[in-house]
């Protein structure tokens, strides 16, 4: 088993920042969406910190990155800076995701005048 999340992530998908590290372990995605599924905010945001820092990098898949954020937010529901990170990645990969990223930034812009 992988230590951490980005190890995984990094095995299954490839490092566009770090090579490869040799692994003898079985690799299969659905493995990996499992770990995913159940890991808290921070392992998820420390990985798409490692793999993807900017919003166009990145080998992570984009339904991944997708599901990254998604999960996240369903953790912190209240953190405007998150739902615009995750806004940007749906507007990058758009237009399918285009009405949800405005959503989003609209409800970043609604908990940030409550402040």
């Amino acid at each position: 088993m992988h230590n951490t999340l980005i190890e995984h992530a990094r095995c299954l998908y490839g490092d566009e920042y770090q090579p490869t590290p040799e692994c003898s372990l079985e690799h299969r995605e659905h493995y990996f969406v499992e770990e995913l599924t159940f890991a808290d905010a921070e392992s998820i945001l420390t990985m798409l910190r490692e793999l993807c820092p900017n919003v166009c990098d990145g080998y992570l898949p984009v339904w991944i990155r997708n599901l990254a954020f998604r999960l996240v937010l369903l953790q912190r529901p209240d953190e405007p800076v998150l739902m615009r990170a995750a806004a940007e990645s749906l507007y990058l990969h758009g237009p399918d995701w285009d009405d949800i990223a405005a959503d989003l930034g609209r409800r970043a812009d609604v908990l940030d005048a409550a402040v």
